[in-house]
């Protein structure tokens, strides 16, 4: 498949602390790929900056037709008008949900596809009520997010970032914060769209997601990309004494 993401030596600063010192790897279309590695290795940094939420320092992203490129801390003249063509292509779902709390599960998702992408009512709506069914949360149309459990304000959040037709899904720890019996329902959806062809990046700490589900994984550790490869060669036989000792308990 032809790569729809591609990293080059992606570097990003936070005063002295280094958070990303040159990750580079591609991603192809329709496939998952989950980032995993200790807390504060760079995983939710990396994935802030393929979506513009962070600006790197310096390397190059290159998401479906979008590229971002700095060097040296250079600003591009037209970076907002790149940052928004980026964000019509990425859609990215936290582990906080985000849902505006005083709109109905409904009216969360029709609401950035007639913003941002001009799409009347109508059809925002009918696009909305398709992916909310979707997700299983057709019952739930008029409900506010207070009153749904966390793992269906997940999914309505998945929902609400499928309305704008994404090419590609972010998901920053979107199970992390879910009572452990509600974390499969999001899991699902996630295998769901993987099925139907949609290209997904992951960062998670459920290893069996990412041993069962992920056609490529890649470790993290310390702002590095120690190594990367399919689930059976990373559960397996890693490489590295780094992905070793992170992955101890389930070798």
């Amino acid at each position: 498949m032809p790569e729809l993401i591609a990293v080059e030596d992606l570097r990003k600063s936070f005063g002295q602390a280094e958070a990303l010192r040159g990750v580079s790897f591609t991603v192809a279309e329709s496939a998952l790929v989950v980032i995993i590695g200790p807390s504060g290795c760079g995983k939710s940094t990396l994935l802030r900056c393929l979506n513009g939420l962070e600006l790197f320092d310096s390397g190059r992203v290159h998401i479906a037709d979008v590229t971002l490129e700095r060097h040296n801390g250079t600003v591009p003249r037209d970076l907002k008008h790149r940052l928004r063509m980026l964000r019509e292509e990425v859609g990215m779902v936290f582990q906080s949900f985000n849902l505006f709390p005083h709109m109905t599960v409904l009216e969360n998702a029709v609401k950035a596809p007639m913003v941002v992408k001009g799409l009347g009512r109508d059809e925002a709506e009918t696009r909305a009520r398709g992916l909310l069914l979707k997700v299983g949360l057709s019952d739930r149309l008029d409900y506010y997010p207070s009153q749904l459990s966390g793992g269906q304000q997940q999914r309505a959040a998945i929902a609400r970032a499928l309305t704008m037709a994404p090419k590609v899904m972010l998901y920053d720890e979107p199970t992390s914060s879910l009572d452990p019996t509600l974390v499969n329902e999001v899991l699902l959806i996630m295998r769901q769209l993987h099925d139907e062809g949609m290209t997904q990046v992951v960062v998670t700490h459920e290893m069996r997601f990412a041993r069962d589900v992920a056609d490529r994984i890649l470790f993290m550790d310390q702002g590095l990309l120690v190594e990367s490869g399919p689930p059976a060669e990373i559960f397996g036989a890693p490489r590295d004494a780094r992905t070793r000792e992170f992955l101890k308990s389930f070798l």
